[in-house]
């Protein structure tokens, strides 16, 4: 399998050195499919990136432990969502007055450290509001599904034990064209846009929200 990871250098030699802890999926090395993705994370603040490749051998990841947060059928939104809150930093503010759904959705946590590789989707900084919005009982259930589950902003590939980063093979790096600087954010923008509708909408009696979920559970 291919994967590609964008950057600002050439990183031959993948680790988890300089990895942010509080990224989605903890500390780990966050690649992807799509080398276009890629190339909009390498041109991210407006400067031009390189984009990594590498490849694992298919007898490799056969022996992979991967969480696939992407399989419906498996696991939901909750799962993806009860790790974001694992990991990312709360404002005191935020945690105290969301305090009993943050608690209710640490029984979906899956730990991570169990896992070689996740699959799963991105909530970046700038996506980060869709599932607070969840949490704070603004956002329907099915609704916040639907923009994740539609990869429409993205999947990653993460890298979490030390044995699958080792199988990374790097096999060259591409320095990308000046004509993705500034779509990183044109992207955002416009997924803001839709979620800025997506949440002006008159309340849909026939959707789930956080609570009403919680409800269900306690009857």
């Amino acid at each position: 399998m291919i994967f590609y990871h964008g950057s600002k250098q050439v990183i031959n030699k993948p680790n988890f050195k300089g990895s942010n802890p509080q990224n989605d999926y903890g500390p780990a090395f966050y690649t992807t499919l799509s080398i276009d993705a890629a190339k909009l994370w390498a041109c991210k603040n407006d400067t031009v990136g390189i984009v990594n490749k590498y490849f694992v051998k298919n007898e490799k990841i056969k022996t992979f432990k991967i969480l696939d947060l992407t399989n419906k059928e498996k696991y939901s939104v909750l799962n993806w969502i009860a790790i974001l809150m694992h990991f990312r930093k709360l404002s005191q503010s935020f945690a105290d007055e969301n305090e009993m759904v943050l608690k209710w959705l640490e029984k979906y946590y899956l730990n991570v450290e169990n896992y070689d590789l996740i699959i799963g989707f991105r909530a970046d900084d700038n996506y980060f509001k869709f599932p607070l919005r969840f949490i704070t009982n603004d956002l329907s259930y099915e609704d916040l599904e639907e923009v994740f589950m539609s990869g429409n902003l993205g999947v990653q590939y993460v890298f979490t034990s030390e044995r699958a980063i080792k199988s990374l093979v790097f096999k060259r790096n591409y320095d990308c064209d000046e004509t993705f600087l500034g779509k990183y954010y044109s992207n955002v923008k416009k997924a803001s846009e839709d979620f800025d509708v997506l949440l002006k909408k008159k309340r849909d009696p026939k959707k789930t929200y956080v609570l009403d979920l919680m409800r269900l559970q306690d009857e």
